[in-house]
Parts: structure tokens; C-alpha cells; sequence
């Protein structure tokens, strides 16, 4: 079970993050849309550029329209992203398996053509991105209890015990089975928004989402 959220006043919006080579179209952002709606909240899900300062900015400037304190959320490469904002504005933070060290995941990928799927847009990985993305990295995670932790115990991509070790002192939740991509997210949404200090009920669904089968 997870213990009280950390903060008492509710979040103003919820701007949340995809992943590398995703976008605003993927299951999880329609998912928090659906889910804000439902409480009348402001939400934001942005399509981010790959190059990462880009993607930062991007995300950073988008803060303004939701409020005096939103909550920033964010998946992988997206968390990584929310990170950055998080202690950058001492904002709270929610966090589906995050990248941790981004620099060393993506620098697998350098020369490597990708097509965004959302987008349609075409572009190769190269030493920029490592560069932009090691400068990004904060040294330490300042405020721990900002952070909600959703991770995957099986994980083909980031290793879920790096993420215990960066947010030690996070509040976090383990789903035994899910994969990077998080899949489960629709029944944690709850969780979530209430890092946020708002109650989505328990029993909320998306409109469109068939729930997978736990290994």
C-alpha cells in the first residue's frame, strides 16, 4: 500500500511526457486526458521533439497554462523530462518507468534511423543527443517525497532497480509483471492523480482500453 501522498493542496493540471519516438497519441496520454477530464482538470500532453533541449523547452513552456503548482508526469525518456522540470520548479512529480540515465540508454541507438509513428517525421539518433542529454541530468534528486514511482518489475528496457536507487525515499509502486510499457497504467491512474491531491475513483476506466493479461 502506498503511503499519503505529499502534498495537501491539489495540483492546478497535469502535464504529462511521452516516451522516446512516441507521442500525444499514444494509449497513455489518451488515458490521462481521459482520466483529467473526468475531474475537470487541465491537461497537457504535448508532442515533444526527439532532439531533447528541444523536447525540454517545449514541455517547459506548456507549465504556463496549467496553474500556480501542476502536477508534471511522464513516462521513460518522458520521466526523465518531468525529472528535469520537477526540480527545476519544485514541482510534484509521477514518474512510469523512467529513464534514469538517458545518456547511456540512448547512446545504443546513435546512428540508428527511427520513423515517429504519430508524426510520420524521420530522424537518426547522433552524438547531439548524448551530449543534450547528459547536460540535462540533474546531479541529484533534491526532494524525494516529490516523486510517485510507477515501475514495471519486468522491464525489458531500464532497469527498475536504478530507479529505486536515483528516487530512494520516493513513494513507489511496483507492478509485478508489467513491462515498459506500463500497459497497467489505467488502473493506477487513481494513484497518480492523487500524488496530485485529486480522487479519481477507484472504479475509472478509459473509454477505450481492454485491461492486459498479468504474466
Amino acid at each position: 500500500m502506498l503511503s499519503a501522498p505529499w502534498r495537501v493542496a491539489p495540483a492546478s493540471g497535469v502535464l504529462y511526457l511521452h516516451g522516446f519516438n512516441s507521442g500525444t497519441g499514444s494509449p497513455k496520454a489518451v488515458w490521462m486526458r481521459e482520466a483529467c477530464a473526468h475531474l475537470g482538470l487541465p491537461c497537457v500532453t504535448p508532442q515533444l521533439p526527439h532532439r531533447p533541449v528541444e523536447a525540454l523547452a517545449l514541455a517547459e513552456s506548456r507549465l504556463a497554462e496549467l496553474g500556480p503548482a501542476p502536477l508534471v508526469a511522464g513516462s521513460s525518456l518522458g520521466g526523465f523530462l518531468a525529472t528535469c522540470l520537477a526540480e527545476r520548479h519544485g514541482l510534484p512529480a509521477a514518474l512510469i518507468n523512467p529513464a534514469v540515465a538517458p545518456a547511456r540508454l540512448v547512446a545504443d541507438w546513435v546512428d540508428e534511423v527511427f520513423v515517429n509513428e504519430h508524426t510520420g517525421e524521420r530522424f537518426t539518433v547522433g552524438g547531439a543527443h548524448l551530449a543534450e542529454l547528459e547536460a540535462l541530468t540533474p546531479e541529484r534528486i533534491t526532494a524525494p517525497a516529490r516523486y510517485l514511482l510507477l515501475l514495471g518489475s519486468a522491464d525489458e528496457v531500464l532497469d527498475p532497480a536504478a530507479a529505486f536507487a536515483l528516487y530512494r525515499g520516493a513513494r513507489t509502486l511496483l507492478h509485478p509483471g508489467a513491462d515498459h510499457g506500463f500497459a497497467v497504467l489505467a488502473r493506477h491512474l487513481p494513484a497518480l492523480l492523487a500524488h496530485g491531491g485529486h480522487a479519481l475513483p477507484a472504479a475509472w476506466q478509459p473509454r477505450s482500453h481492454k485491461e492486459p493479461d498479468d504474466p
